[in-house]
């Protein structure tokens, strides 16, 4: 598992104390205007946007595509978990 987690400069993550004392895991928060410095995250917006295209506004999704789309997620290969899924890898740590 990670140790550490990356966010952006919102206000959404504002309780990211209490998230770091929970979780025992260290909070990285990103430099503004910098997207880089969290590429897995805006890869996976870009992939989900790209599934959704023309929508534009998730209030707009149904339950059902967001379980389709967290499930494709989820059975994805990664190379960064040596071409294994997601899925597999947690399954490992039960």
């Amino acid at each position: 598992m990670r140790k550490i987690i990356t966010f952006d400069q919102g206000k959404e993550n504002s309780e990211h104390k209490q998230l770091s004392e929970h979780t025992a895991m260290r909070v990285y928060f990103c430099h503004p205007h910098s997207p880089w410095e969290k590429g897995m995250c805006e890869n996976t917006n870009y992939l989900i946007r790209d599934m959704l295209y023309p929508v534009d506004d998730f209030r707009e999704l149904a339950q059902r595509d967001v379980t389709r789309i967290a499930r494709l997620f989820n059975e994805r290969l990664r190379k960064t978990l040596d071409f294994r899924t997601p899925y597999e890898v947690f399954s490992e740590l039960r």
